[in-house]
């Protein structure tokens, strides 16, 4: 009894030994569990390393300790970023079995001659950074996993649900929307992953996933794609009841207003069916149920109607337009007892946004007649339905009308109102076969540049029956492309060289022909041939560059002061609240390596603007132009506070 005693004492004894050894190391500030800065435990708090003799050795020590494989490298002067604190080790000198770092020879605890520009760092095999490539928006893409300073693509047949959910854990974009299989964001051009990842779906991390080998061979042709969606929750406050209301959508952990900018019916109606409140029949801005507080989302949905949650819809990059509190979105579902109110307006066509004015006056809708109608009152209704701005309105017949049928007659708007009931009062006529009125409002249609240049330069696309498509370089120059930039927001058209970047693109091509004279509101407002009418390939795709095209540069190749190109002048970028991930990506960004630090300069640009200030970017973010800032020129600093940005090309 006394051996079995002795005996169970070992045996915890040597568990709560084994216990403290994997928790007194850590590997801290990257994008890995089993890469970053090496930080020990010691006396209850948390040191980092001196990298005074620091060799391979000492980082295969770390790694089998942590469970993180092979050590790849050992990194020394701080290149995962200074730590703060205690610098608990120095003169480290293991022999590389040892089972933990505390076994190793060193120099004393506490003893040192180093500042933390020389804490060490390591680099595990287990180390997998993971990113999505090519997608429509930040948290969507063809999967890569990096191994040993190498990229992989990773086989449709060896991804699932629950390893989405850990890429997309990992990348903070919330949770999985789709696994898409077949190369759906084009083929990889690295080498295939040759291991089958078997996450549980509970991971925090990538790396901790068990692997197994791939079950047969794979080609680039099956390259595995995802789609996340950092958009968890979405509901409808400050209305009648839940079925109506402000706009608040929860992004991770955080709730927060839409723009009503950035927020159309497509969107609403998704967002209805998500909250069981049937179908949108109106999207009041310009806070029409009050200011929200707290942040404000300005991504595009563009979801295409048959989604049930907006974490299926495609999601553009962040809106370019500053918007405040006072341009909170709004939705009123059918499931609302708002929906019988007055003045609910529908366009009946082609989509939601063009098409025969219909409106519900007293329990009933009625069409409008043609009589003094205006570009006024097709404005509030192009608001009201979060269509954008009026852009054509013309005559319909009333077809399908009964003599009995009711019509409305005698709005009168100044054409600034957010919903038509702000308007005056209509009066009810019999309908006769007077014409009737028809809009077409800016966003009855969708296009968008594609390419690297920020959303205002890239490869023309346009959306229609239900796909995007390109448009045909014939009869194709600067005043078409006038038009182009300014239904996008982006400024004039520019005749600078087109950025290498853009290339040809797929699928159907829509628009051939076209001929704007530069004064039309909408590319849709110019004559072309009948769309998807041509004589084109994709090698004639049309590629415009618009004045907010964007570019950015380090004053000496991959050191000094970070400069952005906007608006036709290159100014500086603010060195307040930005830390060393914003400096990495930047470095990543211009292909100056993997990290860099930041700290504040002169400015060596005299009278130049100051462009963007408080940028911080989000694990998920890929380059500049998509981690949050303050508003282009607004800022809080002076020619002393410019960001000079290291890189460290390891």
């Amino acid at each position: 009894m006394k051996m079995e005693s002795c005996l169970f004492i070992l045996l915890v004894s040597s568990l709560l030994m084994s216990t403290t050894a994997n928790s007194d190391v850590r590997l801290v500030n990257s994008d890995s569990p089993c890469a970053g800065r090496v930080e020990v435990f010691h006396q209850g708090q948390w040191g980092t390393v001196c990298d005074d003799g620091w060799h391979m050795e000492d980082a295969a020590v770390v790694c089998r300790q942590l469970g993180c494989g092979d050590a790849v490298e050992a990194p020394l002067h701080a290149h995962f970023g200074p730590g703060t604190g205690n610098i608990w080790m120095d003169k480290v000198s293991c022999m590389g079995s040892e089972s933990t770092l505390m076994d190793c020879r060193h120099g004393g605890w506490g003893v040192h001659s180093c500042g933390h520009s020389e804490d060490a760092g390591a680099i595990c095999s287990a180390h997998r950074a993971v990113r999505l490539v090519q997608g429509t928006h930040l948290c969507s893409g063809r999967v890569e996993v990096e191994h040993r300073g190498t990229w992989h693509t990773v086989c449709d047949a060896d991804f699932d649900l629950q390893d989405a959910e850990v890429v997309c854990r990992q990348l903070g974009c919330g949770i999985p929307a789709k696994v898409l299989g077949g190369s759906a964001f084009g083929t990889g051009v690295h080498q295939m992953w040759t291991e089958r990842i078997q996450c549980r779906g509970n991971e925090s991390h990538v790396s901790f996933c068990p692997k197994s080998p791939t079950r047969k061979p794979c080609s680039h042709g099956n390259n595995v794609g995802l789609q996340c969606s950092g958009y968890v929750k979405g509901r409808l406050v400050g209305g009648s009841d839940r079925c109506s209301g402000r706009v608040q959508l929860q992004y991770l952990t955080e709730w927060g207003t839409v723009c009503d900018a950035s927020w159309d019916l497509r969107a609403a109606n998704v967002l209805c069916q998500q909250l069981g409140c049937g179908r949108a029949v109106a999207v009041p801005g310009q806070a029409w149920f009050g200011k929200g507080s707290g942040p404000i989302w300005a991504d595009m949905f563009e979801c295409q109607g048959k989604e049930t949650h907006l974490s299926q819809c495609t999601v553009s990059s962040w809106n370019r337009v500053a918007c405040s509190h006072g341009n909170d979105a709004g939705v009123i579902c059918t499931g609302s007892s708002l929906s019988t109110l007055n003045g609910m307006v529908r366009l009946s066509g082609e989509s939601a946004c063009e098409g025969q004015l219909e409106v519900h006056h007293q329990h009933m809708w009625s069409r409008v007649l043609m009589d003094a109608w205006s570009f006024r009152e097709a404005s509030v209704v192009c608001r009201q339905l979060g269509c954008g701005s009026a852009v054509r309105i013309y005559s319909s017949s009333l077809s399908g009308t009964e003599e009995t049928d009711v019509c409305l007659t005698g709005y009168q708007c100044s054409g600034t109102e957010s919903h038509l009931v702000n308007c005056s009062a209509p009066h009810t006529f019999i309908c006769s076969s007077n014409p009737h009125v028809s809009i077409v409002c800016s966003r009855h249609r969708s296009l968008k540049l594609v390419g690297d240049g920020g959303g205002c330069a890239g490869r023309l696309e346009v959306f229609h029956q239900g796909s995007w498509g390109t448009v045909c370089d014939d009869s194709w120059d600067l005043k078409d492309a006038q038009v182009v930039c300014r239904q996008l927001q982006c400024g004039a058209a520019i005749t600078d060289p087109v950025p290498t970047f853009l290339g040809s693109g797929t699928g159907p091509i829509w628009l051939d022909e076209v001929g704007c004279k530069g004064h039309e509101m909408s590319l849709w407002d110019c004559p072309s041939v009948q769309w998807g009418q041509h004589d084109c390939r994709h090698r004639d795709d049309v590629q415009v560059v618009c004045s907010e095209y964007k570019d950015l540069r380090l004053a000496e190749g991959c050191t000094g002061q970070l400069e952005v190109y906007y608006n036709g002048t290159w100014g500086n970028v603010c060195f307040n609240q930005m830390d060393t991930n914003t400096a990495s990506l930047i470095c990543q960004q211009l292909n100056c390596g993997k990290s860099g630090t930041v700290s504040s300069t002169r400015s060596r640009l005299k009278g130049a603007p100051n462009w963007l200030d408080t940028v911080k970017c989000r694990p998920h973010d890929s380059t500049l132009w998509q981690c949050p800032s303050s508003p282009w020129g607004q800022n809080k600093c002076d020619e002393h506070e410019v960001a000079l940005i290291t890189c460290e090309r390891a």
